[in-house]
């Protein structure tokens, strides 16, 4: 699903060295990888340029067998499309409704394609969404009207409103209470075992993280020092990696 070959993207500061140095990897269908590691060291960057969002200035990245940066406009939306992301600030539309703002990649998929999406399956695919998430109640409310637990389950919908064979998670849970983390954990859980799809995800709760998911990768310093199971982390050869694990990492990245 995911195939990246010698990813690098400099830094702003041409005097520091590059965020990400050579960053390769590959994702199978329907495998569940967690991506961490600490502050500024370009996870969300990485995630990202998964998304074609941000061009690196080399390497390769496929997705589901399409190379994003040798695409055209329109192949590279398409490939978009088929991407489920929660953004790490949610992301939600100000102007839109709760419904719309879960609505729009149905619609925008339906352009995509050509295609036409009658109304009451829009309404019903939506409504499921946000039951999903607890919120069917908060349908045509406003985001600035919902707390930051609510604004996040509503990015959390939308990301998986049209059923995406990939989806991406960008710090799903920064800010929540735990009850809060607790539940949107469970959300993704049920959204992964529902859908099969292909899941990443980066996150500062690096407990909750190694739970969720079966694979972790690790980013310092520009490149990937960790990429094994999640349950032999703690135990890599790795010190940076071990010492990360128990919260001992100290030092500039």
């Amino acid at each position: 699903m995911i195939a990246l070959g010698g990813i690098r993207k400099l830094h702003l500061d041409p005097t520091k060295p590059p965020v990400l140095d050579g960053i390769s990897l590959k994702i199978a269908q329907g495998e569940t990888c967690g991506l961490c590691g600490p502050g500024a060291s370009g996870k969300s960057l990485l995630l990202k340029i998964i998304c074609g969002l941000v061009r690196p200035e080399s390497g390769t990245v496929e997705v589901a067998g399409a190379d994003l940066f040798d695409s055209t406009a329109d192949e590279l939306r398409k490939v978009q499309s088929q991407i489920g992301y929660l953004f790490q600030n949610n992301a939600l539309f100000d102007s839109m409704t709760v419904f719309e703002n879960v609505a729009f990649p149905l619609r925008q998929r339906a352009r995509l394609q050509h295609e036409s999406i009658e109304e009451a399956a829009l309404a019903e695919r939506v409504g499921e969404a946000l039951r999903g998430v607890g919120l069917a109640t908060h349908i045509e409310k406003m985001p600035s009207q919902l707390s930051g637990g609510q604004r996040k389950r509503v990015a959390l919908a939308r990301a998986v409103v049209a059923r995406p064979p990939l989806l991406i998670y960008d710090e799903p849970t920064a800010g929540l209470d735990p009850v809060t983390t607790a539940k949107v954990y469970d959300l993704l859980a049920a959204e992964r075992e529902l859908m099969q799809s292909t899941t990443l995800i980066v996150s500062s709760d690096l407990d909750a993280l190694r739970r969720f998911a079966s694979r972790m990768l690790m980013i310092y310093r520009g490149t990937l020092c960790y990429d094994g199971p999640a349950a032999e982390m703690a135990d890599s050869p790795n010190p940076v990696v071990r010492q990360f694990v128990r919260g001992e990492l100290e030092g500039p990245l």
